[in-house]
């Protein structure tokens, strides 16, 4: 037996994943794979569960439809023009870049930091699929209001899928993309099928001459739920835009466009916003108010479509957790250099499926996903900065690299400084990231100015 284990390990250590190197040219990925795997990303159990809390918020249809049109424009230029670029000129993950700008040490806190909260996200994602396993077998899922499990047997659910969802994440980007590929168009259908199911139980004609009339006044109709905030135009577009904040503009992605053969691959993230973060969201929504405004995403797909939707439930899980997964997987491991990816990954899916136990992270998402966010965002300001912004200044790029501090102070002192800037900001918590993204941009390179030296800027600095 350890002699097959460690032929197992062995096997295993050989997916190369480009986890410390520039990527290869000949494993750039194709636009389809792209496609496919952004689009299973965002067509996915978040969807479920945000576009239901939109109509328990009290958006209207009005400022739903134009803010997530807006909204989800903006997170697709995020992508594009910030995220992209970066990604398909360095070939790295931001981890190792980050590495150059902040030292090792700073690189680690960022790693932790990031590692822990994917694991926090994909948890939410195993949780909301554990809600369809439990709607199948009439097993109680955890309400609104609860923070822990409702039931031993909702624990178990939730604990079995986090494993299968690991085993998948420890397969890699190629793997990952096919999966997704193959599920996302399904999973689209399933949703648009379950929305279109229910409208006659809205009271939706069959010639649908009245589908606007009880969309207006049964659905999205402006009243928020007990206890729930009411949000307006402001608070759905800001959220379409930053929900993916960490990724795009905080620069995650890059783990995923360093596979791009050039930046305009980032145009492939509308194959999941306006499909996953606007479509997906108005089924849902529609599929909530069904049930009488229930939080409860595997019953709403199974009253809807029955076991096909239950099923899109699930799977929509998983396409979500493995890419979170993935990523959790990258940052630990560039702190345990020792490690190959699968077992950082197989570290990251056991605090995950723990995490997925817990159902107060996917019942208070909207706040978590902002909080998020935010903890991040000053990075990407920051690297933004000296990728971009340090060579037009002639300001000394990846200094921490260059002198081998194992920390940038300079770079820890903006973080906590935009942190708590934010924190103390009058505004609402979902529009806190843009004025925060700026203060960082601004302070980080004002700090550099300030103390600059004559040393030359090396030619290779924007490569």
């Amino acid at each position: 037996m350890p002699t097959r284990l460690a032929t197992l390990a062995a096997k295993m250590d050989q997916l190369q994943e480009y986890e410390r190197e520039p990527v290869a040219p000949d494993k750039f990925q194709s636009a389809r794979q792209f496609a496919g795997l952004l689009a299973g990303e965002h067509v996915a159990a978040t969807e479920f569960v945000i576009g239901a809390f939109f109509v328990l918020h009290g958006v209207s249809l009005r400022d739903l439809l134009i803010g997530l049109f807006a909204g989800n424009l903006l997170a697709v230029a995020s992508w594009t023009l910030v995220c992209a670029p970066i990604a398909t000129r360095t070939r790295l993950t931001l981890y190792w870049y980050f590495r150059r700008i902040g030292g090792p040490g700073l690189m680690g806190l960022y790693n932790v930091l990031n590692g822990v909260l994917y694991c926090v996200l994909a948890g939410a994602m195993i949780s909301v699929s554990a809600t369809a396993v439990a709607a199948l077998f009439g097993l109680p899922s955890p309400g609104l209001d609860e923070l822990l499990p409702s039931s031993a047997a909702w624990a178990a659910l939730a604990f079995l899928i986090g494993i299968a969802f690991t085993v998948m994440a420890i397969l890699g980007f190629e793997k990952l993309s096919r999966f997704a590929v193959v599920c996302s168009p399904w999973m689209l259908a399933v949703f648009v099928a379950c929305a279109i199911a229910v409208l006659p139980q809205l009271g939706v004609r069959s010639d649908f001459s009245n589908l606007w009339e009880v969309a207006e006044t049964r659905i999205w109709n402006g009243q928020a739920t007990p206890g729930q905030e009411k949000f307006g135009l402001w608070q759905v577009m800001f959220f379409a835009w930053f929900c993916n904040l960490a990724m795009h503009i905080g620069l995650s992605d890059m783990a995923l466009f360093r596979f791009a053969p050039n930046w305009k691959y980032g145009l492939l993230s509308a194959c999941g916003m306006f499909p996953g973060h606007l479509l997906a969201w108005i089924c849902s929504g529609i599929m909530v108010a069904a049930i009488q405004r229930e939080m409860n995403p595997g019953l709403m797909a199974i009253e809807a479509g029955g076991i096909a939707g239950g099923a899109a439930v699930l799977i929509a899980g998983w396409t979500t957790a493995n890419p979170t997964l993935y990523r959790a997987g990258l940052a630990f491991q560039s702190i345990t250099p020792n490690w190959s990816r699968w077992k950082t990954t197989a570290l990251a899916g056991i605090v995950t499926t723990i995490l997925a136990c817990l159902p107060v992270f996917f019942l208070r998402l909207l706040d978590y996903v902002a909080i998020y966010g935010l903890l991040l965002m000053p990075v990407g300001a920051m690297v933004f900065a000296e990728h971009w912004i340090f060579p037009k200044l002639g300001l000394e790029q990846y200094r921490a690299e260059r002198r081998r501090e194992v920390v940038n102070w300079t770079a820890l002192g903006v973080w906590i400084a935009t942190l708590a800037f934010c924190y103390f900001l009058p505004i609402h918590l979902f529009f806190k990231w843009l004025p925060g993204y700026l203060f960082a941009l601004a302070a980080y390179t004002a700090a550099r100015a300030v103390t600059r030296e004559p040393a030359a800027v090396s030619a290779r600095g924007a490569r």
